[in-house]
């Protein structure tokens, strides 16, 4: 049968069960995330109920607008998994952060210790309105000073949706690829559900992320994917992938 007549599997099936999430923002009160403690047990609970056995929860650290340091980040995640084990949710989590590429960040990296993923892989982003001007500069700067950049939801920003060569030039420049799961049942437009199946069958992603926040990304889990069935093969692999994150 065409690959174009089967039907498409839902998101959630295609966690199998061992899946460990890099990305998300759970810890109460903290940035745009889980509000309360309630919130973060409601959405930490759908996670084991989807098959997230481990997750690393990444706080934004964006010194203009979530002045969060690696200090009260650790210091809340202690406090949040003492509650949710007062609460019998029991599932493993770390945290890191999500840090905000800018010229605070540049100046930031070079003094103080980031707060990674594992090792020295660290979670980055920047502005869905433009890339800095300094862009590769600090990816240059950032790897120099022993970090493995990981770049959020390439496939969210649009001003490179017109110039694919610049994906390529990221990748180049050593950025790793993190897609957002959510990207491929629609969630976030047609037009980023396309960019992230043309970055997939390029094989440009290394691994995926849920950047959950709220309760109707959980829902979102619950949809069909609408990217091509012979694409699944390569969004396994990049789930798979997520192993190497397992603690």
């Amino acid at each position: 049968m065409l690959s174009f007549l089967k039907s498409k599997p839902y998101l959630q099936d295609l966690l199998t069960g061992n899946y460990v999430d890099i990305h998300s923002h759970l810890l109460p009160g903290i940035d745009d995330g889980a509000k309360t403690i309630a919130d973060t047990g409601k959405l930490a609970k759908s996670f084991q109920e989807m098959g997230v056995t481990q997750f690393i929860t990444t706080p934004h650290i964006s010194h203009y607008i979530w002045n969060n340091s690696p200090e009260a980040i650790i210091a809340k995640q202690e406090e949040t998994k003492l509650l949710l084990e007062g609460e019998n949710i029991k599932i493993p989590f770390q945290a890191a952060a999500e840090y905000f590429m800018d010229d605070w960040f540049e100046s930031h990296f070079q003094n103080e210790k980031l707060l990674t993923l594992k090792d020295n892989y660290v979670l980055v982003e920047m502005s869905y309105m433009n890339a800095p001007v300094q862009l590769y500069k600090i990816l240059f700067d950032l790897q120099v000073a022993g970090y493995i950049p990981v770049l959020a939801h390439p496939e969210r920003y649009l001003f490179y949706h017109k110039n694919f060569n610049e994906y390529n030039k990221l990748k180049k420049a050593g950025c790793m690829f993190q897609l957002n799961l959510l990207a491929v049942v629609g969630y976030y437009g047609s037009e980023i559900t396309k960019v992230a199946e043309e970055l997939l069958k390029k094989g440009m992603y290394d691994f995926v992320g849920t950047d959950v926040h709220h309760n109707n990304h959980i829902a979102s889990f619950k949809q069909k994917i609408k990217i091509d069935n012979t694409n699944i093969p390569a969004l396994k692999q990049i789930i798979a992938n997520n192993q190497f994150f397992k603690f």
